[in-house]
């Protein structure tokens, strides 16, 4: 707890300290690029990718233990006909993931990533947030914390994505609230409702962000306001991550929610984060538009569960495996264009 006593005093402490990129080590990524056998920019984006990598880890780009963090929430509002599955299937797919049944597990197994399941009191759902504030200050500041704590083991790249039941109903009306517009705008099918179910979700995300509009100003409270457990821990995570220098892959619609409540905060707080994917929810497009970000990847994906933060995280592991193995111009004997 900080010296006042208000909980969200600590999360923008750290804001006011977050480490910057080191130079150096870019600086020595990019000569590197330059050196080795294939004209310069060659690999695209990768090339890229390399040197953010070594900006924030501050050495060498390595990727020896990549993590996905998955979190699972419930949600009140889920039980207002948001999605086309009700409430139980959150806890019944934690399951799965922990069985090696579902989707992310098959892709974590597949490119060597690590995957880590965070069971966030799903006994107990977020309040309805067409009716009340889905959580208070001290618990919405306290699963920050506790999202915080994906980063033990020490992972060198952090993957984040979620699991909950409404959860996409309540990314739109926290994104409807801080970026404007209205809720048929950041509003899309989420699990597959069809045209008339989305109405109905679009009349109570806008029902929420009209109860609460008056107390939104501060992204912090917004979040905790209409907000939910996943986002928040998705949230702390990607400030501890940026505390201890990890670099971080961001997932989809959801995922890109919580970045976006820091990104409102202060936008260099998502300097060392990658957007994995953009998703076949409209709104994801939207927000990553609002904020410059280019995504990785764009498959026409919508589960959540990380996989497309874990499919961009192959990609990252690509370009570091080139970076770092490839021969230089001089060691592959290979002549190197004349300098001008």
């Amino acid at each position: 707890m900080s010296a006042t006593g208000l909980p969200f005093d600590d999360i923008r402490a750290l804001l006011r300290q977050m480490p910057q990129q080191d130079g150096r080590a870019r600086h020595d990524a990019r000569h590197r690029q330059e050196s080795l056998t294939k004209p310069s920019g060659a690999l695209g984006r990768l090339e890229d990718i390399a040197e953010w990598m070594a900006a924030w880890q501050g050495h060498a780009p390595t990727v020896n233990r990549p993590v996905v963090a998955v979190f699972a929430a419930n949600h009140g509002v889920a039980a207002r006909g948001v999605s086309a599955y009700p409430p139980q299937v959150t806890q019944q797919m934690v399951e799965n993931f922990a069985a090696g049944g579902a989707a992310i597990n098959q892709l974590c197994a597949t490119f060597d990533l690590g995957l880590k399941i965070f069971d966030l009191a799903l006994d107990h759902p977020t309040g309805d947030i067409t009716q009340e504030a889905a959580l208070s200050e001290r618990d919405c500041a306290a699963t920050m914390a506790y999202g915080m704590e994906c980063l033990a083991g020490e992972p060198d790249l952090l993957c984040i994505g979620e699991m909950g039941i409404g959860n996409t109903a309540v990314a739109a009306a926290l994104l409807t609230a801080l970026y404007g517009g209205t809720a048929e705008e950041w509003v899309g099918p989420g699990t597959g409702l069809d045209a008339e179910g989305m109405r109905h979700k679009a009349a109570l995300v806008q029902e929420a962000v009209d109860l609460h509009r008056n107390h939104v100003s501060d992204p912090l409270e917004a979040l905790r306001r209409l907000g939910g457990r996943e986002i928040a821990a998705m949230a702390g995570a990607i400030l501890a991550a940026r505390m201890q220098r990890v670099p971080v892959i961001v997932d989809g619609f959801v995922a890109t929610a919580a970045a976006a409540v820091l990104y409102r905060l202060d936008p260099a707080s998502l300097d060392h984060c990658l957007f994995g994917h953009v998703s076949a929810e409209p709104g994801h497009q939207r927000i990553l538009q609002a904020m410059g970000k280019v995504p990785l990847l764009a498959l026409g994906m919508r589960l959540g569960e990380g996989t497309g933060a874990a499919l961009a995280a192959a990609m990252v592991k690509a370009a570091v495996a080139c970076h770092n193995g490839m021969a230089t111009f001089a060691q592959a004997g290979v002549t190197d264009r004349p300098a001008v």
